[in-house]
């Protein structure tokens, strides 16, 4: 008996290593910071918004500088609207509510220093369902919070990836 818990040890061991390699081997890695086609971009965000704090977090972090003057900047980000919605989702017998559903719509666009648009309005649209129970209001409430929290980082990823698919002038100028 001790003999085959020692090779079921070694066999999942060697399963485990096994599942390691295959997994480096697939070309899988780490996402690195966005590649973003130019050098300094900016955000048309007011000053006190999460959502700008982060989204110029992950842009300092990829190596491009945000500026404080629309002028000074190579990409101008437009916020056009960012609003957030609650909406009810499903109603037991009693006609109360048993879930909601959780908006968050942003849509922008981006300039180049000369004004020309080089990506079109794009609106992004999240949802999120929660459950509701008037019994634990204060537990609800707060995962509400968080689930916004959660958009509104899933936001910034997108946003992000779409800068990065941006082909700009910067990238097709060639030096003679």
């Amino acid at each position: 008996m001790p003999f085959q818990l020692h090779r079921r040890k070694a066999l999942q061991w060697f399963l485990m290593l096994l599942a390691a390699v295959m997994l480096s081997a697939c070309g899988f890695h780490m996402r690195g910071p966005a590649q973003l086609p130019f050098k300094t971009i900016y955000l048309g965000f007011s000053g006190n918004s999460s959502l700008g704090t982060e989204l110029k977090r992950y842009i300092r972090a990829s190596g491009v500088e945000v500026t404080d003057q629309a002028t000074e900047a190579e990409a101008v980000m437009q916020v056009l609207a960012n609003t957030t919605e609650k909406k009810i989702l499903t109603l037991n017998s009693n006609g109360q509510v048993r879930e909601y559903s959780l908006y968050q719509r942003f849509s922008f666009q981006v300039k180049d220093q000369a004004g020309k648009v080089t990506i079109a309005p794009i609106q992004i649209v999240l949802k999120r369902d929660v459950t509701y129970d008037p019994n634990q209001e204060l537990a609800k409430q707060a995962e509400e919070v968080l689930l916004y929290r959660d958009m509104q980082s899933d936001l910034v990823q997108q946003i992000l990836r779409r800068l990065s698919a941006t082909k700009t002038n910067v990238d097709e100028t060639v030096e003679e």
